[in-house]
């Protein structure tokens, strides 16, 4: 199945480091419209005109931002930030993030989840 993920273009840098391989690990909340992505599945990556098929790997649900930091390095999900209370401070800056469920989708080099 296919399934589309949107960057918008302030999230670009994000965009072009699951291109390039820098990031591996993509989180998305485990709401209706991703809840259901799998192993196999293919991401149409978008950020305005570029695009970037991605093949999803793995996929774990975490029920709290630390237990998917327990799982994986905070640079891995998200480049170029140092430490857990920060990478929970811009989860939590996104709205309604507190509420939802994570949705990791855990890529190779060239995958993104």
């Amino acid at each position: 199945m296919r399934y589309n993920l949107k960057f918008n273009m302030v999230n670009v840098a994000n965009f072009e480091a699951i291109r390039n391989g820098q990031k591996t690990v993509e989180t998305r909340a485990a709401s209706k419209k991703y809840q259901n992505i799998k192993a196999g599945d293919i991401l149409v990556l978008t950020c305005g005109k570029k695009k970037s098929l991605k093949k999803v790997k793995h996929v774990q649900i975490f029920k709290t931002i630390p237990a998917l930091f327990k799982k994986y390095k905070v640079n891995v999900v998200m480049p170029g930030v140092k430490t857990v209370k920060e990478a929970t401070a811009i989860y939590y800056s996104y709205p309604g993030y507190r509420k939802k469920i994570w949705l990791n989708c855990d890529g190779n080099k060239i995958v993104y989840k």
